[in-house]
C-alpha cells in the first residue's frame, strides 16, 4: 500500500521536478547564479522564516498529541532563536546587513506563500497544516542533496551544505513521517501539499528575477 507521504510526493512530482531544474537552483550548483539575485533571495528568505515560525507555533497549538506539540514548539523556537541568527551571520558574509534584513518588505511571492500557509494553519485541520508545512522542509532537503552530488562549483557551497546536512535530512524525514501518522482527509492534504509546492516554485521564480523593493516604512 502506498504511504500518504509517497502519494503526496507523486502528486506534486511535476512541480518538484520544475523546482530542481529551475535556473536559480541550477545556478546554485554550477556557480553561475548572479550574486544580486542571491542576496535578494537571502533577504526574502529571512522574511519568510519569520512567518514560518508563526506557522510552526500554530502547529504546536493545534497538534492533537503532546509529542507533536513539543516538536512544533521546539521548531518554532529554533527558527526564532537559532535559524534567524544563522541567517543574519550568513547574510553578513554576502554583504547583506542586519538593517537590510529587518527592513526588507515581503515580495508578492513571499507574501502569497506565507499567507497561504497561515490560512491553512488557521482554517484547515492539523493534517492539512502538516501537508502544507512539509514541502519547505522536504523539498529543500531534496534540492540540497541533489546539488551536493552534482555541484560543479563551490561558490554557494555553504548554502548547499546547510540543506544537504544530516540534521536537515532528519527534519525532512520527520515531516514525511508525520504525513503518514496524522489522521486526515488525503484529498485535502494533497491539495495543501501541491499548493505549497507550487508556492515554493513561485518563490524560486521571484528569486531568479527580483524586483527592486522599497524599504519598509
Amino acid at each position: 500500500m502506498t504511504s500518504v507521504s509517497s502519494a503526496l510526493r507523486a502528486a506534486a512530482a511535476p512541480v518538484w521536478d520544475a523546482s530542481l531544474a529551475h535556473p536559480f537552483v541550477r545556478g546554485l550548483g554550477d556557480g553561475t547564479l548572479d550574486e544580486t539575485a542571491f542576496r535578494s533571495y537571502i533577504r526574502q528568505d529571512y522574511r519568510f522564516l519569520i512567518d514560518y515560525a508563526r506557522l510552526l507555533s500554530l502547529g504546536a497549538a493545534r497538534a492533537p498529541r503532546v509529542e507533536w506539540m513539543r516538536r512544533f514548539a521546539g521548531l518554532a523556537s529554533s527558527v526564532l532563536e537559532i535559524e534567524l541568527s544563522l541567517h543574519r551571520a550568513f547574510a553578513g558574509r554576502w554583504g547583506v546587513s542586519i538593517a537590510e534584513l529587518e527592513s526588507e518588505r515581503a515580495a508578492p511571492a513571499t507574501a502569497a506563500y506565507a499567507d497561504f500557509l497561515l490560512r491553512v494553519a488557521s482554517l484547515g485541520d492539523f493534517a492539512e497544516l502538516c501537508a502544507a508545512v512539509a514541502p519547505c522542509m522536504w523539498g529543500y532537503a531534496e534540492i540540497g542533496v541533489a546539488l551536493a552530488a552534482s555541484a560543479t562549483s563551490d561558490r554557494y557551497a555553504e548554502w548547499i551544505d546547510m540543506y544537504a546536512s544530516a540534521e536537515f535530512g532528519e527534519l525532512a524525514a520527520w515531516s514525511r513521517s508525520l504525513l503518514d501518522e496524522v489522521d486526515g482527509d488525503v484529498e485535502r492534504m494533497t491539495e495543501a501539499f501541491v499548493t505549497s509546492s507550487e508556492h515554493e516554485l513561485r518563490f524560486w521564480d521571484a528569486a531568479a528575477a527580483p524586483a527592486p523593493r522599497p524599504a519598509a516604512g
